[in-house]
């Protein structure tokens, strides 16, 4: 099974993709995170080509091989959530599979929201549902945030501050960026060539403030009430798959999850994973994923 390289229109914007399985068959649109690409999910790919499905995986908006719009706002929720609804059409899809990692999850949690129709299955790693973490991190403007969580989201203090963030992340070969991709308990999953590559890529000019973006536009309180994620409840069924030793997202509002979601739902912790889940437990993902999907097309949903 090989994986194909291609380009896909969508809501103005030019996507570079990773693609593998048959055209005519299911397709399941896998969606990264940051500082991350598409290349994450090259076992997820392969995997649900060999189960039956058609895998797509794009670079978002602002990475890899896709176009990077100038400006904080172009990086607003409302545009990632047309982003995907633009993807799906422009592969001809009336529904697919979706799934998302990092920022790839909190895109599709209000994605899965507003778009109940073209969603078959809705798979989320590592990133609960994001009422339950801005509850948790105080986004929200709640009066009882979790410490735990306002520590694990402590980083985004310095990503909130344009210039310095992209100084300190690039300082001395882009070590502290290469750092972000060994936090966690296994730091060699990702493999060299990859952070290589991703590296390289950020280190372009303008495309690293491109990924720091989604974090200026949407992770402050009056974005939040501006835009709220989740106006509708998730009826989708609903996979979270969580890293316990995640160290960015905590228990909390992964346990708050449950009460929050209206449809079918499963939480699969995997036990010593942090948060790279692709890459540290890459046949776990793919089973799981794989199954969740398989399991609701043999429901007929």
């Amino acid at each position: 099974m090989n994986i194909e390289k291609g380009r896909l229109q969508a809501n103005g914007i030019s996507f570079s993709v990773l693609a593998a399985g048959r055209r005519d068959r299911p397709v399941a649109l896998l969606l990264h995170g940051f500082p991350e690409g598409k290349e994450s999910w090259e076992p997820q790919l392969l995997a649900l080509a060999e189960a039956g499905w058609r895998a797509v995986a794009p670079d978002l908006r602002g990475f890899g091989g896709t176009d990077a719009p100038k400006g904080v706002d172009a990086y607003a929720l409302p545009h990632l959530v047309a982003d995907v609804e633009g993807l799906i059409s422009a592969l001809g899809e009336d529904q697919v599979d979706l799934v998302g990692h990092d920022w790839g999850a909190l895109v599709g949690w209000p994605f899965v929201s507003r778009n109940p129709k073209l969603v078959r299955t809705w798979t989320a790693l590592s990133v609960p549902h994001p009422v339950a973490l801005a509850q948790a991190s105080g986004l929200d403007g709640g009066p009882h945030p979790d410490p735990d969580q306002r520590q694990r989201s402590s980083y985004i203090g310095l990503f909130q501050k344009a210039g310095r963030a992209e100084e300190v992340m690039l300082e001395d070969g882009a070590k502290r960026l290469r750092s972000f991709y060994e936090v966690g308990p296994d730091p060699d999953a990702i493999p060299d060539e990859v952070v290589d590559l991703w590296v390289k890529g950020f280190q372009r000019p303008g495309r690293l403030t491109a990924g720091l973006d989604y974090y200026r536009a949407n992770l402050k309180p009056a974005a939040y009430a501006a835009y709220p994620p989740v106006p509708k409840p998730i009826t989708t069924s609903t996979l979270l798959l969580w890293g316990d030793q995640d160290p960015a997202l905590g228990r909390l509002a992964v346990e708050r999850t449950a009460d929050l979601v209206k449809g079918p739902y499963r939480l699969q912790i995997l036990e010593g994973a942090g948060h790279w889940l692709q890459f540290e437990r890459p046949d776990a993902v793919s089973r799981a994923v794989v199954e969740h999907a398989r399991a609701a097309a043999e429901r007929g949903e």
